[in-house]
């Protein structure tokens, strides 16, 4: 964390920037079909379980609203890459963000379950060396960065990579105090009065190409663009967040026989 808190994220201009070129982006099933699959796990996540709230950017502060969070990056682990793999890219998306800015942190509104919703990405990591098969906690971030983390410099803690923007850089692209680039991952933040429970899709791709040839500070955009027809294999684990305490997460799912 930061030695000055600055205040949490709340309902801007440049959240309402940020909605509109997500809604128009690509499905990632539309990259390549078919294609193999990895094995994605997140040790401190099991698939479809809470993302604990150390590797989020925004957690509950008690009084029914959000504060800043530790914002920690998850360890990451993949296999089973095909013959052929060259690189692997990591993209952290959640497909559940308000497709509207009305109602979002405001006082005595809700934000539907049933308001259509976009994609909003919180990591995006491209030319991973194709040696490479975990990602350490804290690899790409170790607290929240006022004004956005470097995207300059390996990625991944020194492993190899090129770093992308996430969607906080829209997100508070007309908040004085916290505007700028932010590269590596951020990570959940959702509205606090959202009626839907998030979901962060960790996903790692398997590329038949050394470099996708992007520079430091990509988009999202740039990154699914630039995938095209190149994935060999992909696979992904899913966490849950919310910050909405009226909104209980699903019972958990029994152990396997």
């Amino acid at each position: 964390m930061p030695s000055r808190s600055p205040r949490p994220p709340r309902a801007s201009q440049g959240l309402a920037l940020a909605l509109a070129p997500l809604a128009a982006l690509a499905p990632l099933a539309a990259l390549a079909a078919p294609v193999g699959a990895l094995r994605v796990t997140l040790p401190a996540v099991p698939n479809g379980a809470p993302i604990p709230a150390e590797h989020a950017f925004c957690v509950e502060d008690g009084k029914g609203k959000a504060g800043l969070g530790p914002n920690k990056s998850p360890e990451l682990r993949w296999e089973g890459a095909p013959a052929g793999t060259r690189s692997f890219v990591v993209l952290v998306t959640d497909p559940k963000v308000p497709s509207k800015a009305d109602d979002v942190n405001k006082d005595g509104r809700a934000i539907s379950k049933d308001l259509p919703r976009v994609n909003f990405y919180h990591w995006a990591l491209a030319d991973l060396p194709p040696t490479l098969t975990h990602l350490p906690a804290g690899a790409e971030s170790a607290g929240v960065t006022p004004r956005g983390k470097p995207a300059a410099g390996e990625g991944a803690g020194g492993v190899g990579g090129v770093r992308g923007l996430n969607n906080y850089t829209d997100w508070f692209a007309s908040d004085e105090a916290m505007k700028g680039a932010y590269a590596g991952y951020d990570g959940p933040c959702p509205p606090w009065n959202d009626e839907l429970i998030h979901e962060y899709r960790f996903e790692v791709f398997a590329l038949n190409v050394p470099t996708l040839s992007l520079p430091a500070g990509f988009k999202p955009a740039e990154l699914l663009k630039a995938m095209e027809g190149r994935v060999l294999a992909r696979g992904v684990s899913v966490g849950l967040y919310r910050l909405n305490p009226a909104v209980p997460y699903p019972p958990a799912a029994p152990p396997a026989p």
